[in-house]
């Protein structure tokens, strides 16, 4: 087919808003997307720009992986509903764009500057909660979350089913319980719920006719959609509850605690009483639903849909979801779970009960923590596109995105390098789930082979970030570790961990994956090449900067990890250079499973692996064996410090800030910072197990006065004058001293690997590996059980957690360090 587009000879000086719709047009038609929404303009178009979209915001052009036959069918529709919100303290929504939402938020014990009661919504990284998180979630159809507020348990429990079910998707339960914590039942003490309902698409929401009073009756509120047809939703408990309710028209979810806020504000100043109005208004798109309770009490509200008369059975579908019967069924999931973690994990005759619940809670908070997003990345506009300023940017094509997030309440949103260190843990649960999102991932691969690393997705993911981080550079890359979990699976193949079915839907998918694979390797090797062959470097550090000690290489995952001293194209990553190798080896090993006859391929792989594998030319280009250890290459001096300096602005006033000054003359070098970086020939197994190089390795990572402590390896040895530095006068240290659980999981891992092979140094890499693992999981069980929290990353001096609560990313990882389940290489 043969698309001729016609334009209309504007004056384009007041027709951004029609240029970027027709823009957004054309790339919606060649992605062939019929959920695709239109958005505002974001970027001036100059007319000669306009016969061609920018090649950064055009699609890659290959067959979607998500619509592989695999991921349709009851594979599709038994993921349609979850708890796919992981930015709410508990949300449902459905994986289509205009869903059906529905959420909790409660008024907690203390109040606000202004008085106000606080209110629990969207999730937050403080002290307001004693903790909160999944206790155990099976990422289909089954999860339980506990949130500890003060001397308050509210458990939230999620369950579907398909049975007697006519909707798209089948019915859901929530059950609400509120469990007193510390106090007698003599104890009275309101507590406010609000649950609320909005429909994305549109559609009209229907109040249940005696919502005030639900032992009448239960309904809540009805409605139709296309996907799941008529619905209902009904309370029922058997508790005193008393209920309110609002309607609003178009407050977004984003600030509707607000709006529920003020309208409590009016109603407490007309009667003194905190409850909703009890009104709604004309066409409202939202219901807000208000349950008080004074005593422990359990809440269902069941959604059934597909409607369609006398014969859909909705008392008796009501009554299978909620009382007893929800008890039973929710007891089942809850035992199933527990045998699933039993087979996946082996960690039942190995560690007490306390290690064991840790583990649960990794696996439960990593599946309930998978989310569902749609909407545009905003992308830096390429100089090619006559931008007027940086602070314009494109929009990239609408897309959806299923994806695991890092944190619920710092990292709600898909990050290009965590999702493969989150997927390692997924895919010994439910490999499916693993190749949905890997496709989901590279979909979103654009006709460069690049794909976007953060992906701020929708106005919730929008709401929290920092505004400089929104834009995504498409010079700037992000570790390829989608590629470490295709080669564990494949290895898993070799292995004989799957069977023929999956086996079979596994090399389907890499079938169909190869090309957009490959097209992000050629992408990697040719944008971040080095002057060297075989060499790489991170692009995107600031060669200009006044303000940071080190320019960051944010795009490496590192951040603030220190570089060389001076950025400049002579720079040398050895992470980068290992990461390479990886993906050639990932990329011949699918080519050796697949065939190559007839497949197109931009890269010999096979002598790419040969190229970066050769330990003399990696020894030649990184090793320094003064100090024994693998550095990175550039432009680097040590002399270089924040000192007070007196700036004028540019409105003449003079303010004292932290400016970076260089004392002394950067010259092409190894850079002197033992840390992760440092380990990674190490961690991909390019040292030969006979080779002395490899006892160096040994030494230093067991080294007290560098990077050993008694709670995991430190992210930076403390021999580098840049420990603990801050990188700015208001940036802490991040990657230079903390302990980070991906970097000590997968240096682990290659401890394990050197104890099992023949080589001199088996014993001594056994004894670390032994004394390393002991200490990483004593040091998250003892934080846990304090805290009630895995966090981003742990204190190098105390072992205490930092950073992110509920950080069942990559920190879940201690769950295979649990089980002994490592990558193979």
């Amino acid at each position: 087919m043969v698309l001729k587009l016609h334009l209309l000879d504007f004056s384009f000086s007041d027709h951004s808003q029609t240029r970027k719709l027709l823009c957004t047009l054309f790339i919606a038609f060649i992605y062939s997307d019929p959920q695709m929404m239109m958005t505002g303009a974001s970027h001036e178009i100059a007319p000669d720009e306009f016969h061609q979209i920018p090649r950064v915001i055009t699609p890659f052009p290959a067959p979607k992986l998500s619509h592989l036959p695999m991921f349709q069918g009851d594979h599709k529709e038994s993921l349609y509903w979850g708890t796919y919100r992981p930015q709410v303290y508990f949300g449902v929504r459905a994986r289509t764009p205009q869903s059906l939402v529905a959420g909790l938020m409660w008024l907690g014990d203390e109040k606000d500057d202004d008085g106000k009661h606080v209110m629990r919504h969207f999730c937050e990284n403080s002290q307001d909660l004693k903790s909160f998180g999944w206790r155990e979630h099976n990422g289909v159809d089954f999860g339980r979350q506990e949130l500890l507020d003060q001397d308050m348990i509210l458990e939230t429990s999620f369950v579907k089913s398909k049975e007697g079910s006519l909707g798209y998707g089948g019915d859901w339960s929530v059950r609400i319980n509120r469990i007193n914590k510390g106090l007698n039942d003599e104890v009275k003490r309101t507590v406010h719920l609000f649950f609320y309902l909005t429909d994305e698409g549109g559609n009209v929401l229907n109040l249940g006719k005696n919502v005030l009073d639900l032992k009448e009756s239960s309904v809540l509120a009805s409605g139709s959609r296309a996907d799941v047809g008529n619905w209902q939703m009904h309370l029922k408990s058997e508790a005193h509850i008393d209920a309110h309710y609002c309607g609003f028209k178009t407050p977004d979810i984003v600030n509707l605690s607000d709006a529920v806020q003020k309208n409590l504000a009016v109603q407490e100043n007309k009667s003194g009483r905190l409850q909703l109005s009890d009104t709604s208004e004309d066409s409202s798109s939202i219901y807000v639903f208000q349950i008080s309770t004074t005593t422990q009490s359990t809440i269902d509200i069941a959604f059934v849909s597909g409607i369609r008369g006398e014969s859909s059975h909705v008392e008796q579908r009501i009554m299978s979801l909620t009382g007893s019967p929800l008890s039973s069924l929710l007891e089942e999931k809850h035992i199933a779970f527990d045998a699933k973690f039993k087979e996946c994990f082996h960690l039942s005759e190995k560690l007490d009960s306390e290690t064991l619940m840790v583990g649960k809670a990794a696996i439960g908070n990593m599946l309930g923590g998978i989310g569902y997003f749609y909407g545009q990345s905003k992308i830096k506009a390429p100089k090619s596109t006559q931008a007027k300023s940086e602070d314009e940017f494109l929009l990239y094509w609408p897309a959806e995105l299923y994806t695991a997030v890092p944190s619920r309440p710092v990292f709600p949103r898909g990050f290009l390098w965590d999702e493969g260190f989150h997927q390692l843990l997924v895919w010994r649960w439910d490999f499916r789930i693993t190749l949905e999102i890997l496709g989901n991932w590279l979909d979103l691969m654009n006709i460069d082979g690049w794909i976007p690393r953060e992906q701020i997705l929708g106005d919730e993911a929008l709401s929290k970030i920092p505004k400089q981080y929104v834009v995504q550079i498409p010079s700037n890359g992000n570790p390829p570790t989608l590629l470490l979990v295709i080669r564990d699976l494949i290895n898993g193949i070799r292995a004989e961990k799957f069977n023929k079915e999956e086996r079979d839907e596994i090399l389907s998918f890499l079938d169909l994956a190869f090309v957009r694979l490959d097209a992000w390797f050629q992408w990697f090797n040719t944008s971040q090449k080095g002057k060297e062959m075989g060499s790489y470097y991170w692009h995107g550090r600031d060669s200009l900067t006044n303000r940071e000690l080190n320019p960051q290489s944010l795009s490496s995952g590192f951040d603030d990890y220190p570089r060389a001293s001076h950025p400049t194209e002579d720079e040398r990553h050895v992470d980068l250079r290992c990461w390479m190798y990886l993906a050639a080896d990932c990329m011949n090993s699918i080519i050796e499973f697949l065939g190559g006859k007839g497949r197109p391929v931009t890269v010999d792989y096979s002598s790419t692996v040969k190229l970066l594998s050769d330990f003399n030319l990696l020894n030649q280009m990184h090793y320094d064996h003064d100090l024994g250890a693998y550095l990175d290459f550039g432009n680097h001096t040590e002399d270089v410090r924040l000192v007070w300096k007196e700036v004028t602005g540019e409105d003449g006033r003079v303010s004292r800030e932290l400016v970076r000054e260089t004392f002394g003359k950067p010259e092409l070098r190894l850079v002197p910072h033992i840390g992760y970086v440092s380990f990674f020939p190490f961690m991909f197994r390019i040292i030969p197990p006979a080779s002395s190089i490899l006892e160096k390795q040994l030494d230093l990572i067991s080294n007290k006065s560098i990077v050993w402590s008694d709670y995991g390896l430190l992210s930076l040895g403390k021999t580098s004058s840049l420990y603990m530095k801050y990188n700015t006068e208001h940036e802490a240290p991040y990657w230079r001293g903390a302990i980070w659980m991906n970097m000590n999981y997968m240096i682990l891992s290659s401890l394990h690997h050197y104890s099992i092979v023949d080589g001199p140094y088996m014993d001594k890499a056994r004894t670390i590996y032994e004394e390393l693992r002991s200490n990483l999981i004593r040091n998250v069980v003892r934080n846990y059980d304090q805290t009630g929290y895995i966090w981003e990353h742990y204190d190098q001096t105390k072992g205490t957690g930092e950073g992110g609560r509920v950080f069942t990313g990559w920190s879940a990882l201690i769950l295979l360090i649990m089980s002994e389940e490592y990558p193979l290489f």
